[in-house]
């Protein structure tokens, strides 16, 4: 399994950082969420949260190098032992981006049977939603990327979730952006880090719809486009700026 990973990545073209590696220069690291050891939340179908973050992050590689950026994939064979030797393994990166898929709380959770299997789903949530930490060294880049992948998801059709608001203050309500400080991949980065939620794939509906390639693909694009923008041409506004502060 890990052969056919690395060499799926491969076929990208794309660099890869192995663990407590440095890496070399480049515009923008694409890290893989989650771990075959770790695989995170479990599909209304029964797929792991690690395959969905695997698909979407081989679309954005595809996207960002189609945009002339030179990429670096961060734990492509879900063997990455921590949740710091990611962000520290892209140390070379002008900028980090980790893939996600969300779930819901487990009290939230309704049982179902789906091909013989006991699993469960709920769909009272979906859409993406994005997040940045304060303890980043670069908390207004960080919120400034999150910002343009945010309206430019929107502007394609993509509807964000606010399910998050409940736990998690907003950096930018408007597009779905908020501030999740102890999350390790991102105050654990050196540069300008977020971590990006595609979906709610408990939600049987959306699950179906992130399997979708063309979707993916439509996804990954406005993800590219978003950080296109924010690194070629985007300065952080004041509010931005100031959060760098750190956390209040």
């Amino acid at each position: 399994m890990k052969r056919r990973l690395l060499a799926a990545f491969a076929a990208l073209g794309a660099s890869f950082v192995l663990p407590g590696r440095l890496a070399r220069a480049v515009d923008v690291a694409v890290d893989v969420g989650h771990t075959l050891a770790a695989p995170g939340a479990i599909s209304a179908r029964g797929r792991s949260e690690f395959e969905f973050n695997r698909e979407l992050a081989q679309a954005v590689v595809r996207a960002l190098q189609q945009r002339r950026f030179d990429v670096a994939t961060i734990n492509a064979d879900g063997l990455v032992p921590t949740l710091q030797a990611r962000p520290r393994a892209a140390g070379g990166a002008r900028f980090f981006l980790s893939i996600h898929h969300d779930s819901v709380n487990a009290g939230e959770l309704q049982p179902w049977i789906w091909d013989g299997r006991r699993l469960d789903f709920s769909d009272a949530f979906a859409g993406h939603s994005l997040f940045v930490s304060r303890a980043n060294p670069d908390t207004a880049r960080s919120i400034l990327c999150a910002r343009t992948i945010g309206a430019r998801l929107q502007r394609l059709g993509f509807v964000p979730t606010h399910k998050n608001e409940r736990r998690r203050a907003y950096a930018d309500e408007e597009h779905a952006v908020h501030y999740y400080d102890e999350l390790a991949v991102l105050r654990h980065a050196s540069m300008a880090a977020v971590l990006f939620e595609a979906g709610v794939i408990k939600n049987r509906e959306e699950e179906l719809r992130l399997r979708d390639p063309v979707l993916q693909a439509r996804m990954a694009d406005g993800i590219a486009t978003g950080i296109a923008a924010c690194l070629r041409n985007g300065l952080p506004a004041d509010e931005e700026a100031g959060a760098d502060r750190g956390p209040r």
